[in-house]
């Protein structure tokens, strides 16, 4: 049975939540233009508050999620994963329930809006009242609430986020941020009824209570232990993102709000709160743990630029897709692009454990269109140069080449690198070899005898066909190259050369129901295959879904092992715990131990083997069937 007041009103409404903030919006327009000025200015400063509340606890967790930045300095070392933000989707919902508490306080005090805009006795006098009443308010109330029933039915939500973030510290019940509502409340009243209160004062007091809160829950450590060298007393007046992780980690502790010297009177003071506060600020300029694996990606465009945790953390759980929500983000998306271009590079975006070893995501500050610039060649192969030297220097096993990272017109799908830096410790890979193992496992299972395909001479290409001859599989490849044709027919078994059929014109694939496209089509193009035609897919980006009447596969895919550890971000389209089949072959690279390098022309004879390997290790594949609308 659920505590009382321990689920929220609205929480059945999702994101229709919003539309409860229509009557202070419509309060603020209503008096605008029927009134000829702004006299509810009440709503006005209510809505403006709730902004920048919101914009604080974003910006904290912008900051948090930027592991270029905050890796050497995380507390808990674990990931946030997929169940924690989910959890944590709805953190917000005090700010709306606080401004509902203070339209309840206007209307019953209405004068509090004759207060003046500045009183700098106000600031003295809400710093006396907030450590003589909320300080040992909230520590009183937090001790309470760590109680067997209050803690059962109310606070064991808030302590259900494994890895402290800011969105947590919004995360607890109706019934808590009602009770903390209360601790916010009294210092303003307290200052209003004698007198003091000010615009300015309830604004910087109220938006430096949230940043607070943030910084609590931020789970890098950010504050310096020469303070406290410096300025002994301080340790006792605020706290850390150590002092409050320990909390989190080791309950019966650390109750205080941000003042520890409550922790030091009510004697629950941690005692390895300083220690631990010291060590971490220490080792913040040192390198974490290093990476077994890591998979170097690009960006595609503009706007999936933006599909990273450190943007907006809820858009990046889920499979990107472009939202209304992010277009008016993309000015600076491209002044980031900008930027990244003349002074970035390579950094890391994001990580997982898996069978407890560390798997990171390190970023080329590149944008897709760049790839295809003469120009910009040079730079690129400058850039996935630094990221393989620099991985080689920490110590990482395997580094994966993600799709035009390793484009043959670029680097030879990774051969220049081998070449130049032939001692490299780190493993190149190029991960192909398991795409063409997933692209082959969905196209055999249902028992085809004919294929089509497109990008018939690339290096996926040729490797497609040459296995699938092999098995009888009639292949119509579609290259304008005789030459290229003829290469690779001569890499086939003689008895097998037959199957493998050179073609000039999409005409030729009018009977042909399974499409394997490696060269992006149109919809033109798209019209010569049959009614029912399944059009399984190696190509970036993604052919459009023109047809109705047939079936378009996603990009060569594969599931992580269920106990993956502290992922709770989406690789580009894919859902939620599956990654291209080129990370995944980075992933059972490392997992094997393989000491060579897979760069270059993919070896058709590995193919069974590296699928054996990725099944072994509990990556499954991933169903590409999908009709159009």
């Amino acid at each position: 049975m659920e505590g009382l007041l321990s689920t929220w009103p609205w929480e059945k409404l999702g994101c229709f939540k919003y539309l409860l903030y229509g009557p202070f919006v419509a309060k603020v327009m209503y008096s605008r233009f029927q009134e000829d000025s702004i006299k509810a200015t009440w709503c006005l400063h209510v809505l403006i508050l709730c902004s920048l509340r919101g914009l604080i606890y974003q910006l904290w967790s912008s900051f948090s999620n930027m592991l270029f930045l905050t890796r050497n300095r995380l507390i808990i070392k674990q990931g946030v994963d997929f169940k924690q933000i989910d959890k944590e989707w709805d953190w917000d919902n005090f700010i709306l329930l606080q401004a509902i508490m203070a339209s309840l306080a206007y209307y019953t005090y209405p004068n509090i809006i004759n207060i003046p805009n500045w009183n700098l006795n106000g600031f003295i006098m809400i710093i006396i009242l907030h450590i003589v009443f909320s300080e040992p308010l909230y520590y009183y109330l937090h001790k309470l609430f760590h109680g067997s029933y209050l803690f059962t039915n109310y606070h064991s939500l808030h302590h259900s986020s494994a890895v402290p973030q800011p969105f947590t510290a919004g995360h607890a019940t109706f019934l808590e941020h009602i009770l903390l509502g209360g601790v916010i409340g009294i210092p303003i009243f307290g200052c209003y009824v004698m007198g003091y209160g000010s615009i300015a004062m309830i604004y910087s007091y109220v938006l430096i209570f949230d940043f607070l809160r943030c910084l609590g829950h931020c789970n890098f450590e950010i504050i310096p232990h020469q303070l406290f060298l410096a300025l002994p007393f301080m340790k006792y007046l605020i706290y850390t993102p150590t002092y409050h992780s320990l909390h989190h980690t080791e309950m019966g502790t650390n109750y205080c709000l941000f003042m520890p010297l409550f922790d030091v009177i009510g004697n629950t003071l941690n005692p390895k709160s300083w220690e631990m506060h010291t060590k971490a600020s220490i080792q913040s300029g040192s390198n974490s743990q290093v990476p077994n694996f890591v998979f170097l990606a690009h960006v595609v465009d503009i706007t999936s630029a933006l599909h990273v945790p450190y943007v907006l953390r809820s858009f990046s759980s889920i499979p990107y897709t472009t939202k209304p929500y992010i277009i008016p983000l993309l000015p600076l998306s491209f002044l980031a692009m900008i930027v990244m271009w003349l002074y970035s590079k390579p950094f890391l975006n994001t990580f997982y454990y898996l069978n407890n070893y560390l798997h990171q995501t390190w970023v080329i500050p590149r944008f897709g269109f760049q790839y295809f610039l003469p120009f910009a060649t040079n730079g690129i192969n400058n850039q996935i140069e630094l990221a393989i030297l620099r991985a080689n220097k920490l110590g990482v096993k395997v580094i994966s080449l993600a799709a035009l990272n390793k484009n043959e017109g670029l680097n030879g799908g990774g051969t220049l690198f081998i070449n130049k830096y032939p001692n490299l410790k780190v493993r190149v890979v190029h991960g192909n070899t398991l795409t063409a193992a997933v692209i082959l496992n969905q196209v055999t299972k249902h028992d085809v005898n004919e294929v089509f395909l497109t990008g018939a001479t690339s290096k996926l290409g040729r490797a497609i066909a040459l296995y699938l001859c092999t098995k009888q599989v009639r292949v119509l490849m579609l290259t304008s190259s005789t030459e290229r044709f003829q290469k690779i027919l001569k890499e086939a078994p003689y008895e097998d050369q037959k199957y493998l059929v050179h073609v000039t014109k999409y005409q030729a694939a009018k009977n042909c129901k399974t499409w394997i496209v490696g060269k992006w089509i149109t919809p033109r193009e798209q019209k010569f295959a049959p009614v029912g035609a399944h059009f399984h897919q190696f190509v970036v980006p993604p052919v459009l879904p023109y047809r109705s009447d047939c079936t378009y596969g996603d990009l060569a895919a594969m599931r992580l092992p269920s106990h993956v550890k502290g992922l709770g971000s989406c690789e580009y389209t894919m859902e939620r715990g599956v990654v291209h089949a080129c990370h995944a072959g980075g992933v059972v690279h490392s997992l094997e131990g393989w000491t060579h390098h897979e760069v270059g022309a993919i070896d058709v004879q590995r193919i069974d083997l590296v699928w054996e390997a990725a099944l072994k290790h509990g990556l499954m594949p991933v169903s590409s069937f999908k009709k159009t609308d």
